[in-house]
């Protein structure tokens, strides 16, 4: 089930909410484990297969819980760690292994017909996280029903925020968190519409670019121009899905009276890419830096420590996106710019803010294209046609890529027809210049703090109204899969 759907909008969020509380006024265990049972049937919506195999991941998972907690072993931790991986790598990275064999032993291996589970790397991550904690005894005395509530809580489990066991757990269990906030609910509703806007207004339309880039099969059928256009179409795109994403998980756990922790705060602002990851994807830098870079060693060892640390993380962190090699070179290549920052840290502070912005945002949206592509080749020929800057035009499909139908009563009502004919591209310029300004001229909407007042009361309902009308077909989220 995605958040972008009439059924998760209009019937599964209200329900459960208005179920949970209702409960809660009656046995507060019952209602956590309505809120597991609610939580599976969202999970189910994905798929029977994928469910089934969460359901044994879980069980493996809380047999080593129990486990631990009665001998804190380290055979028996890196056991449990040894299989979740294992059980990451079969289902991700099997077919990715038997199709690059076949390319450098020419063979013909066939490959196999895996379901992949849905959110499988958030969730095998937070519970290698558990793990840990089991073994370290920071756990307590977590009954199998929190354990079942922290992996499967709706919010979180397909693609994040990864959140720690003794942030979340201990919500659910605070009596003050029991009856229904207002201020909850209205922050969480306004925080959701946001989300919402970010994901159907301004994720869609980008990706409607892209699409329209890739579908014509070969890069050196459009322009230079046109691939940096797009390049910076898929930057947005992927910032407004995550973050309109996450915005939508912590707004839905909001309204539920659970914070989860903020996940993006204005990456697109960053001065490095040390600074970028400080700011992207937050949770996941959180959980490699406690549970890889600082057993690792961290900083504490030597400068070359630290930069083989810091490469060590960026791979794990590549392979854990996707099965491809451009995920991996991707990986190498933000370590090895992290390591770069490291290096000239000192000779930087000479360096005028804007030029490291630009710097920075360049070298993050060329880095975006090759998660993007297909192939190493695509990107690296998409690249050197773009750098070429041999023709300048703007193809006519790119820019009606950003012509909506529901926008079409907006030009009637503010009476731009005129000024939509004269401009070329208005649309297209309109969806950039906004972008820009939302990335880089507002607070994080996470950090700002929501009004209650008629007048915010009116502005959200029309945002929502509108938003609503402009859903489509079901679009899936670009983490959805990983």
């Amino acid at each position: 089930m995605q958040f972008n759907t009439f059924v998760y909008i209009l019937v599964f969020l209200p329900v459960t909410v208005a179920g949970y509380f209702g409960i809660n006024k009656f046995n507060y265990k019952a209602s956590k484990i309505f809120l597991v049972l609610a939580s599976c049937l969202f999970y189910v919506n994905a798929g029977i297969p994928g469910f089934k195999w969460l359901l044994i991941s879980m069980a493996i998972n809380y047999i080593f819980v129990l486990l631990l907690k009665k001998s804190r072993r380290k055979a028996i931790l890196w056991g449990g760690i040894l299989i979740n991986v294992i059980l990451l790598f079969y289902f991700k990275y099997t077919n990715f292994a038997i199709v690059s064999l076949n390319e450098l032993l020419h063979k013909n291996i066939a490959t196999l017909n895996l379901v992949l589970p849905v959110g499988i790397s958030f969730f095998t991550f937070q519970q290698i996280g558990y793990l840990v904690d089991s073994y370290r005894g920071s756990t307590g005395n977590n009954s199998l029903l929190d354990y079942l509530l922290y992996v499967t809580f709706f919010p979180k489990i397909l693609m994040g925020p990864i959140t720690k066991q003794s942030i979340l757990i201990s919500q659910f269990n605070d009596e003050n968190k029991r009856h229904v906030s207002t201020d909850n609910l209205i922050n969480g509703i306004q925080l959701f519409i946001v989300g919402l806007f970010k994901k159907v207004i301004l994720a869609d339309t980008f990706a409607k670019a892209v699409s329209w880039a890739w579908s014509i099969g070969d890069f050196s059928q459009i322009t230079a121009m046109d691939i940096f256009l797009v390049m910076i179409a898929y930057t947005f795109q992927i910032y407004f899905d995550f973050s309109g994403y996450s915005d939508m998980a912590i707004a839905s756990a909001k309204m539920l009276n659970i914070d989860l922790p903020i996940n993006f705060d204005s990456p697109y602002k960053a001065f490095s890419i040390r600074d970028f990851w400080k700011r992207w994807h937050i949770s996941l830098t959180n959980f490699l830096t406690e549970y890889l870079y600082i057993p690792l060693g961290g900083s504490k060892k030597g400068k070359l420590r630290t930069y083989l640390n810091t490469m060590i993380v960026f791979i794990v962190s590549g392979i854990w996106h996707g099965a491809n090699w451009t995920f991996i070179l991707w990986g190498i290549l933000h370590g090895a710019f992290s390591v770069f920052d490291r290096l000239t840290e000192k000779y930087k502070k000479n360096v005028h803010p804007a030029l490291k912005w630009i710097c920075t945002f360049l070298l993050v949206s060329v880095l975006w294209f090759l998660f993007r592509a297909n192939s190493i080749a695509e990107w690296k020929g998409a690249m050197i046609q773009m750098i070429s800057f041999q023709n300048t035009s703007i193809s006519d499909g790119l820019i009606q890529s950003f012509v909506l139908p529901e926008m079409n009563f907006l030009l009637d009502i503010f009476h731009i027809n005129m000024l939509n004919e004269k401009i070329r591209g208005l649309w297209m310029i309109m969806f950039y210049l906004l972008s820009f300004v939302l990335c880089l001229g507002f607070e994080n909407s996470y950090r700002k703090e929501q009004r209650n007042n008629l007048i915010t009361a009116i502005v959200y309902s029309v945002l929502f109204v509108f938003v609503l009308t402009c859903i489509g077909t079901e679009s899936v989220f670009v983490y959805f899969n990983f």
